[in-house]
């Protein structure tokens, strides 16, 4: 029998995700009896971080999301039901962009 060898099942690699600023209102640093640094964060800036969350990932792809699908239409050696595929997840990822409908939009 092989000697088990642990891998990790989902590693943490390089953070590649770029960010943005919703806004700093409702959102304080403070500074606890023992000395130890808190963020308070108000409920409206929840609100707002929830809020914009659910609309992003309602109608936008990730950056590498959309590569990939992009490397599938100039893969070579990709069927046509492949490039189908990826051609129909582009044409969806382009409409939900608008912000009206989201990108389960064909699924009912």
């Amino acid at each position: 029998m092989p000697d088990f060898a642990y891998e990790d099942m989902l590693p943490i690699g390089e953070d590649t995700t770029t960010y943005r600023l919703l806004t700093s209102d409702g959102v304080e640093a403070v500074t606890g009896p023992d000395g130890t640094e808190f963020l308070r964060v108000s409920d409206e800036a929840m609100r707002l971080l929830a809020e914009t969350a659910m609309h992003d990932i309602a109608h936008y792809l990730r950056p590498a999301h959309l590569a990939q699908l992009r490397k599938i239409l100039d893969d070579p050696d990709a069927s046509n039901n492949d490039k189908f595929v990826a051609l129909d997840l582009l044409k969806n990822a382009n409409i939900s962009a608008g912000g009206v409908l989201p990108m389960c939009q064909d699924t009912g």
